[in-house]
């Protein structure tokens, strides 16, 4: 990806189209071991069936789905998701930052995540939450761009290998 890359949001009929290309990515970063909620093995199936469940999120408005797009290749992706309980309209939680292994390094998770943050604050949030795997370099890019920690939860979730590994959780407030 050395040309211009966009970051766009995929309504439901892209999330369908790009499908290949996210599970493309979703399998790299898997395998390349990101605790994001998959286990190894993970095939390109299993990939699918994620992406084709999440069209119905994005369809109905609990999630947004945005991509890193350098004509029609796809390099990453970063979730809004908006599924929160009425007293907490006000926020959501940002899942998923994914990028594949072979455009790493070229600044495509920043793009994504200042994208992700300023179209909540475009759709009326004041506060975004994520959790992530602790002493990461997905930790140090949110805490360079605003993010504050929490705290970490020991073991809470699985590397893909059966491991476990701490999350540490951070929230912004954008609004």
């Amino acid at each position: 990806m050395t040309g211009t890359v966009t970051i766009k949001d995929l309504v439901a009929a892209e999330v369908r189209r790009h499908a290949e290309d996210l599970a493309t990515v979703l399998v790299d970063c898997v395998e390349g071991g990101a605790s994001v909620s998959f286990m190894l093995p993970f095939d390109m199936e299993q990939a699918r069936k994620y992406w084709r469940g999440l069209e119905q999120a994005v369809a109905d408005g609990r999630a947004h789905v945005y991509a890193a797009l350098q004509g029609e290749i796809l390099g990453g992706t970063v979730q809004l998701w908006l599924d929160t309980p009425d007293n907490q309209r006000h926020r959501g939680d940002i899942r998923k930052l994914l990028v594949h292994r072979s455009v790493r390094r070229l600044g495509l998770a920043t793009r994504l995540m200042l994208h992700a943050e300023t179209e909540a604050r475009r759709l009326g949030l004041s506060l975004l939450t994520l959790d992530t795997v602790t002493a990461s370099p997905a930790e140090k890019l949110y805490e360079t761009l605003g993010w504050h920690k929490v705290g970490v939860i020991p073991r809470f979730a699985l590397w893909p290998d059966g491991r476990f590994c701490d999350a540490t959780f951070l929230y912004k407030e954008i609004g």
